[in-house]
């Protein structure tokens, strides 16, 4: 005789996630280049005002870069907290700090203050990546994974062109006026907390599991010259054209604007390539990038430097989830936060790190352009490098566990 006992209870289904989870964590994505860009065309109002603070001409620049530098130096911390508590936790957490901390400019009237919430910014930004980074790779797997971190790509560099104008245009009423862009995070809180959820992992480990050391540590170090290669153009382009005597605001939007589609348009190609090697697909966005840098270096009027500009893009479009997909797509959900924490600080070091070395390279070869054909030299070494470092073993790139 049979009991209540012995009917069988169903396992509840895997929630699934769609459309809606994806468009919020790609929002998320965009405030980390948010930092980046936004309050660039304001820089020099803000030298202006605060002409009268001692090394005003060093500090102010800190302001737009000191969030890329904390990024890379509390990323993995970021990774490691959202291993051992919880990714959806901390990234609601994050958005509320990032705004309140996003906006403290537009009422701080010391310098070192505002430097000081901005790398609460950038504490922010870490967090926000690697945890919306980490729930697409959660939510997703296979070629859906591999196409929606290159999508995440592709957004991040359409933001950061709206972002760019955006903030060039509310800049117009006044250096702080960018900051209330900022608020833009608490629109995301209301939606993620009721949208996203956290993964369940099969068995919660006693302590958590060591990370693969040796598949994440050739990726991460080929990811900081990556990030060295990546951000060189987005910064200096418009010195390349001042140099060139080209003063028109316009003028460099466009070029800027043209390099920027370019870079989508490589980011946008991952999805279709995502079913080859790395060993195949970092020597070509290497590749691209060496020769379009290359091309900049020789080019002596406006027209040539767009076609470098270009052409180092699509590169470097597809440069970024290429490098991502191949240091996190083996790891284990327990691995996962931490691994992808530990590939955003070392992307984000090469690209606070890189136009000190461009102007390095500058210094040393007699001008900028002669410093990013050394960029060129270093990008076409990688190119090689990576076709020696990649066993053929490694796994098409959307193959996951």
């Amino acid at each position: 005789m049979s009991s209540h006992l012995d009917i069988p209870v169903e396992t509840p289904p895997r929630r699934q996630a769609g459309p809606a989870q994806l468009a919020l964590l790609l929002a998320g994505s965009c405030l980390a280049v948010l930092g980046a860009v936004l309050i660039a065309p304001v820089l020099p109002k803000m030298e202006d005002h605060f002409a009268g603070v001692a090394g005003a001409d060093v500090l102010v620049p800190i302001v737009l870069t000191i969030p890329a530098l904390v990024i890379g130096l509390t990323a993995p911390f970021a990774g490691l907290v959202i291993d051992a508590i919880d990714r959806k936790r901390l990234l609601i957490v994050a958005l509320v700090v990032y705004a309140i901390a996003g906006t403290a400019p537009l009422y701080l009237s010391s310098l070192g203050a505002i430097i000081a919430s901005r790398a609460v910014v950038g504490l922010c930004e870490a967090a926000i990546m690697t945890c919306c980074t980490t729930l697409i790779a959660d939510y997703w797997s296979g070629p859906d994974r591999s196409r929606y971190l290159g999508l995440q790509t592709l957004t991040a560099t359409v933001a950061a062109t709206v972002f760019l104008a955006l903030g060039g245009a509310l800049g117009s009423a006044g250096w702080r006026t960018p900051f209330w862009v900022y608020l833009v995070a608490l629109v995301l809180v209301v939606p993620m907390a009721k949208l996203l959820w956290q993964p369940a992992a099969e068995a919660k480990p006693a302590r958590l599991p060591p990370l693969p050391w040796r598949s994440l540590l050739v990726p991460c170090l080929v990811t900081l010259v990556g990030g060295v290669v990546f951000y060189a153009l987005v910064v200096q382009l418009s010195f390349v054209l001042d140099d060139l005597g080209v003063t028109s605001s316009a003028a460099i939007g466009g070029v800027s604007a043209a390099m920027s589609l370019a870079t989508a348009a490589g980011s946008a190609s991952f999805a279709k390539l995502s079913g080859r090697r790395p060993r195949t697909l970092l020597p070509i966005a290497f590749g691209l990038a060496a020769v379009g840098l290359a091309i900049v270096f020789a080019a002596g009027n406006v027209a040539v430097v767009t076609v470098g500009a270009m052409v180092t893009g699509a590169g470097t479009g597809l440069l970024l989830p290429v490098l991502l997909t191949w240091a996190t797509n083996r790891l284990r959900f327990e691995q996962r936060g931490r691994g992808t924490g530990l590939w955003t600080g070392f992307l984000f070091v090469g690209e606070f790190a890189s136009p000190l070395l461009v102007a390095a390279f500058g210094a040393a070869a007699g001008g900028l352009q002669p410093g990013l054909g050394v960029l060129a030299l270093v990008a076409a070494a990688l190119a090689v490098v990576t076709l020696l470092v990649v066993p053929r073993s490694a796994a098409p790139l959307n193959v996951t566990e």
